[in-house]
């Protein structure tokens, strides 16, 4: 049996792993990079640093962590943040690629610490409408159960309850379980940039 309980100090490192195991548009990304730990540092521990309360596991009885939901409620502010307090911590570690655009020689890292770079408050426009966003992973074991589906239903009351109007997220778009997932939690698809699926919510 699973449940699924709030975000509480010490998850950190299983949610790293879990983003690590699904990054690749949904499957185990370990190697994909230069670097395991840039998926984590970018994807999921930003949110339960400025968001705990947006932010929910799947654990199981005998204590593992194999899924998650986070959250921000307002992607503007969350995304000011990120460029200015979160990222710089790491300019060192992972300095912005040279080049622009990245040479045809660069590498799927340079891509995505270009893209962490990159990211500013009022980017999406559809923020307006719908100013939150999601990122969930689970685990191969535990997916197929409707867990996806009581992470969502879990962070839209916790949204609901406090007064965020809407909710969107950005799948890879060779991610074809999120694409087909997401409508039948009653996600509807917006025009999206190349290469993604964006889904959108009222709440």
């Amino acid at each position: 049996m699973t449940r699924i309980r709030p975000f509480r100090p010490g998850d950190e490192p299983a949610l790293s792993d879990i983003c690590l195991k699904t990054a690749d548009a949904g499957v185990d990304a370990t190697g994909v990079l230069d670097d395991d730990d840039l998926w984590g540092e970018i994807f999921v521990l930003p949110y339960v640093v400025r968001h705990p309360e947006f932010a929910f596991v799947v654990e199981t009885d005998d204590g593992r962590v194999v899924g998650y939901i986070v959250s921000a409620p307002d992607s503007s502010a969350f995304e000011d943040w990120f460029e200015h307090e979160w990222w710089p911590r790491f300019h060192d570690r992972w300095p912005k690629p040279e080049g622009d655009p990245l040479p045809v020689s660069a590498s799927r890292q340079d891509g995505i610490v270009r893209y962490a770079y990159a990211r500013h408050g009022g980017s999406q426009p559809f923020g307006d409408e719908y100013p939150a966003h999601l990122h969930i992973d689970l685990l191969p074991e535990t997916q197929g159960q409707g867990l996806g589906r009581e992470l969502i239903a879990t962070l839209e009351r916790s949204l609901r309850d406090a007064g965020v109007p809407g909710l969107h997220l950005v799948a890879a778009a060779e991610n074809a379980g999120a694409i087909a997932f997401y409508p039948r939690v009653g996600f509807e698809a917006l025009p999206s940039p190349e290469g993604t699926a964006v889904f959108a919510k009222r709440l």
